[in-house]
């Protein structure tokens, strides 16, 4: 059953009223707000990478602010145990039976900051839960509920103390995105909030985690034509096919597309997906899944350019008109 018209325009709407609440926050940055919204009505999760200091923790925040439902913080060190992630089987002598105390990974909206500065073992704590959304601890699975979403920080790998992400670890985040230095109009209208330490503490709650969960299931009717979900597979294989490539889109990659354009179509207030979203969110949702060969980074050779070969040498089908 696909969604209504109505349906598509009331959630575009909402949407609209989600971004312009933390756009309150982060200034000037549109773009990857709706990125991160996005991801959360996917129910995926966000992987911002970008250099100190150009607000990535905020815009985590100012998200969690906005949903009214638990959220935590999980500053990643690399003294950071995977238990101090997921939790822990403790011993109660009252009880006399072993209880689980849950870890910061059971919230709504998780922040985990810097997470590259933690070790490889802690990280991969991180995999099942991102991918199952549950945790397993000495062989019992523990639901962290609905919505959960991941939002991970991480400055780029030149930086001192971090250590790279896996690839596995990367294929979980449904997208990967760049907030970037704010234009000069945005930059004096920060500065002229100065006084306010904490941007992300003027935000207020507009949805709850239920409406959050109510539209993320009402995306998944938004309607997919063959012929689009024909050109998307298409457009993976080209990337595992590349010359300059060692890694393409897996499988995973593509469901993450369609997931992700059924949100975006949604957004635009259509129950339908064109072929442009996928090209739109080509970038920010398989950049990340993207491995090239030494030589190719060696040449200096992005994920992106290899994307941009992809989809000029893949023919889009035709476009088609609304559903009813």
């Amino acid at each position: 059953m696909t969604i209504t018209q109505e349906q598509a325009t009331w959630f575009a709407g909402t949407f609209q009223q989600l971004s312009d609440n933390i756009g309150r926050a982060i200034l000037g940055k549109h773009d990857v707000i709706r990125l991160v919204l996005t991801a959360l009505l996917a129910e995926g999760h966000v992987l911002l990478e970008d250099a100190p200091g150009t607000g990535k923790t905020q815009l985590a925040k100012s998200l969690a602010a906005t949903v009214q439902g638990t959220h935590h913080r999980i500053q990643f060190t690399p003294d950071l145990l995977p238990s101090d992630v997921t939790g822990i089987t403790v011993y109660d002598q009252q009880t006399r039976r072993f209880e689980f105390h849950e870890g910061p990974i059971f919230a709504s909206i998780v922040l985990a900051d810097e997470i590259n500065r933690a070790s490889p073992k802690t990280q991969s704590a991180l995999l099942e839960v991102m991918e199952e959304g549950r945790v397993t601890v000495e062989g019992k699975s523990h639901d962290v509920g609905r919505p959960f979403m991941v939002i991970a920080t991480q400055n780029p790998i030149e930086q001192a103390g971090t250590y790279k992400l896996p690839e596995a670890q990367l294929d979980r985040f449904l997208i990967k995105a760049s907030i970037g230095y704010p234009d000069l109009q945005a930059a004096e209208a920060i500065l002229s909030g100065a006084s306010t330490r904490d941007r992300s503490s003027t935000v207020s709650p507009v949805i709850t985690t239920n409406a959050v969960s109510d539209m993320a299931s009402l995306v998944d009717d938004v309607h997919v034509d063959a012929a689009v979900l024909r050109y998307t597979a298409q457009l993976a294989e080209a990337s595992r096919t590349d010359p300059q490539v060692r890694l393409g889109v897996s499988v995973r990659g593509s469901l993450a597309m369609i997931r992700a354009a059924k949100v975006w179509a949604a957004t635009e207030g259509r129950n339908y997906v064109l072929p442009d979203d996928i090209k739109v969110l080509a970038v920010p949702v398989w950049q990340h899944r993207i491995v090239l060969d030494p030589d190719a980074e060696f040449a200096g050779v992005g994920a992106e350019t290899v994307l941009a070969r992809v989809l000029a040498d893949v023919a889009a089908p035709q476009a088609r008109g609304a559903v009813a």
